[in-house]
């Protein structure tokens, strides 16, 4: 019995080893697996990742924002001439009139007795002609007796003398030069006639003007955008810069739209006449072309600016003026330049020298040396120290050095700025 316990003690004891052998053992495989994992873990954390872009070769051009409101090209006022009641109207607020088209007419009923009259007046002053002319035939006629008559006295008083009394040459003789005298006279009474057919005929031909002041004409083509009086309304002359003046209706030109845009005084020596720009209205969230037409050439000692004036045509009249725009004016152009992201350059020296950091092709960081150009919102122009395609790290930068490790990733930077 005694041995048969000491047995089975001895069996546990060997039993009791062995388990702790193999514990043991687990527990020092597990710790070499850690150990494993931990060292894999910190091989793969020595090469980080780092978002690059690609040097490339594009068009730059660095440009100038200004706001601006659009205004009509031309916007009046449409006066009467004359004063006078509205007898029609045929437009109202948004009629588009061409130019010479009928927009009202006005009533003056004197107007036509003052033609009457204009017109008996130039019908008088013809017949005085008439008889001026009448009278300067007769005067002609008389003359022409009066000088026959007195040349052949003369005539047979040379043949012989004393054959004729000299009281009756010397009678003649007068009534010839009194013919002459009253020929003149009647010429100028016909010129005087006619002097005053012709003051009739202007005096007439006043009259018809002003008649046709009565049909007020649009001067351009355009827009209404007031009207002002209505079918009866008196409308006084619009010959005086008095205020009170009313006006029939407001025509405003709009098929072609004026930004007048105040250019400050570093940008004045880029803008010329013809110059393309950009106009981008937020309200409907386009772009139209524009052209710089006129300038004040002059800078505004206030404010050091120039007035700018851009022509947008405008046809199918989507624009409206009071409306605002962006206008990009642009600086400077550069075509086909190489050109990297603003944020892979560490810039000095006045902008114009820096240093970026490239990925090699074995995966490498390396710092290089760069002059620089343009420059714009999101690009910078490289003139020397890059090729196109290389890659440039555009983020953590002080934590990287020259020879170390990385994995690259290319990030579209006009997509990252856009989002």
């Amino acid at each position: 019995m005694r041995n048969t316990i000491k047995m089975t003690a001895g069996k546990i004891l060997v039993t009791t080893s062995a388990v702790l052998i193999v514990g043991v053992a687990a527990l020092f495989s597990q710790a070499c697996s850690k150990a494993t994992h931990v060292e894999a873990d910190s091989q793969g954390s020595a090469a980080p990742t780092v978002a690059v872009a690609k040097a490339k070769t594009e068009d730059m051009s660095r440009g100038l924002i200004i706001t601006a409101e659009f205004k009509p090209y031309q916007e009046i006022p449409v006066m009467a001439k004359v004063a006078g009641y509205v007898k029609n109207i045929y437009v109202d607020v948004g009629s588009r009139v061409k130019k010479g088209d009928l927009l009202a007419v006005l009533e003056i009923p004197e107007m036509a007795d003052d033609q009457a009259r204009a017109q008996s007046v130039l019908s008088r002053s013809q017949a005085e002609v008439a008889h001026a002319r009448d009278e300067l035939k007769r005067a002609e006629t008389a003359r022409n007796l009066t000088h026959v008559y007195y040349t052949r006295l003369a005539d047979a008083a040379k043949q012989k003398a004393g054959l004729i009394a000299q009281q009756d040459i010397d009678d003649a003789e007068n009534k010839d030069l009194v013919a002459e005298a009253q020929i003149s006279a009647a010429k100028s009474s016909l010129s005087a006639a006619e002097q005053q057919v012709q003051v009739s005929m202007a005096e007439l031909q006043r009259i018809k003007t002003l008649l046709e002041y009565t049909r007020v004409t649009a001067p351009f083509t355009g827009v209404i955008t007031k009207r002002y009086a209505d079918e009866g309304s008196m409308i006084p002359a619009g010959t005086s810069s008095s205020t009170q003046v009313t006006p029939v209706v407001r025509l405003s030109e709009n098929s072609r739209l004026r930004l007048v845009l105040p250019v400050p005084e570093s940008a004045v020596p880029t803008v010329h006449i013809g110059q393309q720009v950009a106009v981008r209205v937020p309200t409907l969230d386009r772009s139209f072309p524009g052209q710089v037409a006129r300038f004040a050439d002059q800078i505004a000692m206030a404010t050091r600016t120039m007035d700018t004036e851009v022509d947008v045509e405008n046809p199918s009249l989507v624009l409206i003026p009071g409306m605002f725009a962006e206008v990009n004016l642009t600086l400077d152009h550069r075509a086909a330049v190489l050109a990297v992201p603003v944020a892979a350059v560490d810039a000095s020296n006045g902008a114009t020298s820096g240093q970026v950091m490239v990925v090699t092709p074995d995966n490498r960081v390396a710092t290089r040396s760069v002059q620089l150009g343009l420059q714009t919102g999101d690009n910078v122009e490289i003139r020397s120290g890059l090729r196109d395609g290389d890659l440039v790290v555009t983020s953590s930068r002080a934590s990287l050095h020259d020879g170390q490790d990385v994995l690259p990733k290319l990030v579209d930077m006009a997509a990252k700025a856009a989002n």
